[in-house]
């Protein structure tokens, strides 16, 4: 019996990511089945178990991956960066992200928040992404860039929200087939006005 290839495996690990990111964007992913995801991939449903465990499965890693990138560049800010210029890079850093991923930004809109029973299920790296905004508008309310009268938990809501909601609207133009409704600068001048909005007094 051949021994496997190392390589083949790993590379039918990314055929599968790959496509199942494709489906869930384009068909959603209560309409997405493992079957049509294997065929996509030119692989098979017993390797997608392998490697995922089944569908939640690849959701779960298409996001953390996804975050994981998110996270390489925000590591990269120093921490003696202000906390007001470290939240306007970690938003600008999210925004360019997901632009260059038109199927990342679908699938995070429309199917990052996942009812399971009785819960909703964030993914491991955007728990990670969410706890790290939490840490530096901490920071920032300690050492006077944020107003410390205001909810931390709120705050981040804000900010991730603006996110949110730019990505959206940019997303639903691009569907109908209109121009892009603002471009990356207008994302980080507002994304400035509202920072400067509740900063330190």
């Amino acid at each position: 019996m051949q021994t496997p290839d190392p390589t083949d495996k790993l590379a039918s690990r990314d055929r599968l990511l790959h496509a199942a990111k494709a489906l869930f964007a384009r068909l959603g992913y209560e309409q997405t089945s493992t079957a049509a995801i294997a065929r996509e991939a030119g692989s098979s449903e017993s390797q997608l178990m392998r490697y995922f465990g089944g569908k939640a499965g690849l959701l779960d890693a298409i996001f953390n991956e996804s975050w994981a990138e998110v996270m390489a560049r925000v590591s990269e800010i120093p921490a003696t960066t202000p906390a007001h210029d470290a939240i306007l890079s970690m938003l600008s850093i999210t925004m360019e992200a997901f632009g260059r991923d038109h199927d990342i930004a679908v699938i995070f809109l429309f199917e990052g928040r996942r009812i399971r029973g009785n819960e909703v299920t964030l993914s491991r790296g955007f728990l990670q992404f969410y706890q790290t905004v939490q840490a530096v508008i901490r920071r920032g309310q300690e050492d006077g860039s944020f107003r410390s009268d205001l909810n931390p938990l709120v705050l981040g809501a804000a900010f991730l929200g603006a996110a949110e909601g730019m990505m959206r609207d940019r997303l639903l133009a691009e569907r109908q087939g209109l121009p892009k409704p603002f471009d990356d600068g207008d994302v980080r001048k507002t994304f400035q006005a509202i920072i400067d909005g509740v900063g330190g007094r």
